[in-house]
């Protein structure tokens, strides 16, 4: 990363301020490029076997970090990305790694078929990789929360003695943290698409893997900040009457910032703090499915993230609404 940022000139890795951007100058950008190699090169030196052995879960997400380095250079479609992205996924399911199971509900287990499980896999592992895309606007926030989320599919590793599920989290942190001391405000480098496609890509990845051993409710919480944001604003967009994918300053991060008069580092503490307390929660239901054979738990889970999800449409929008107002008096 070092490296990135002595050179990001001449290797046309830098972002320039726009209308959405919260800093000021032109700022070295494609870390990824250094910490994905390293999550690579450690898992070359130190878990070979495994890497032999589940090729295709990492095929798939070379092949996702390729269509990043190549974005941070020459600013992809976001059409190509996802035909990366769905070429990673059929890659996986090539392999036996896909969503085939949305898990017991009543005793009744919700399997599914496998000209089902591709498409279904292709469109959630797409969602949540761009809805960690969608967070990285601000110093330190989407790295943070990775770590949060990465912690807690680690300890859904080792309880269930997943060595998969514990060496890509272990190894995806490590490598976010020393990322994370560059990019912490005021950053000194840019994850890029290179990282955030990357790690969306692997949390992704680790979801689906651990429906072998949890229920599908619980990774809903697990994942909690960047799935509302995506979602809260993707409905409001559409409200408006605006395409749910044009770009905007509405995000969760976006009123936060402004909420804490443009305080990056209290934003970003707040924001990790809500990840930490959906994420325990997420942990605390997975456990309840577990000691009570999961009769009613999933459901009502199911509902509480919904009722979650209208509060946040409703407490943000309203946050908006009231900074739009208070922009507008100071205007006149």
């Amino acid at each position: 990363m070092k490296l990135i940022i002595k050179y990001a000139h001449k290797l046309n890795l830098y972002d320039v301020p726009n209308e959405r951007s919260h800093h000021c100058k032109i700022t070295p950008s494609g870390a990824g490029i250094g910490f994905i190699s390293a999550f690579f090169v450690g898992i070359f030196l130190f878990e070979f076997e495994l890497l032999s052995e589940v090729w295709y879960v990492f095929t798939a997400i070379l092949l996702v970090f390729c269509v990043g380095i190549y974005d941070d250079r020459h600013d992809v479609s976001a059409k190509l990305k996802f035909m990366a992205i769905f070429l990673a996924v059929f890659i996986m399911w090539f392999g036996g790694v896909s969503i085939d199971t949305l898990g017991v509900w009543y005793e009744y287990d919700l399997t599914l078929v496998s000209w089902i499980a591709l498409p279904f896999s292709m469109l959630a592992i797409a969602g949540f990789t761009n809805a960690l895309n969608l967070i990285d606007g601000i110093d330190g926030l989407s790295s943070s929360i990775s770590i949060i989320i990465l912690l807690f599919f680690a300890f859904i590793g080792f309880e269930y003695h997943s060595d998969l599920l514990v060496i890509i989290s272990t190894f995806t942190i490590a490598a976010i943290i020393g990322f994370l001391f560059l990019n912490w405000y005021p950053a000194k480098i840019f994850m890029g698409d290179s990282g955030s496609l990357s790690i969306g890509f692997i949390i992704s990845v680790l979801a689906v893997i651990s429906l072998k051993y949890i229920h599908p409710i619980p990774i809903l919480y697990l994942a909690a900040i960047p799935i509302l944001d995506t979602l809260v604003v993707m409905v409001r967009r559409i409200r408006r009457k605006k395409s749910p994918f044009k770009p905007d300053k509405t995000h969760i991060h976006h009123i936060m910032v402004k909420f804490f008069d443009m305080n990056v580092k209290k934003t970003v503490v707040f924001l990790v703090i809500l990840q930490i307390v959906f994420s325990s929660i997420g942990y605390m239901i997975l456990d309840s499915i577990n000691k009570n054979g999961g009769s009613n738990v999933p459901l009502f889970a199911l509902f509480g993230f919904m009722m979650m999800f209208v509060l946040f449409y409703m407490i943000f929008t309203g946050i908006q609404r009231r900074q739009i107002k208070i922009d507008n008096k100071v205007v006149k």
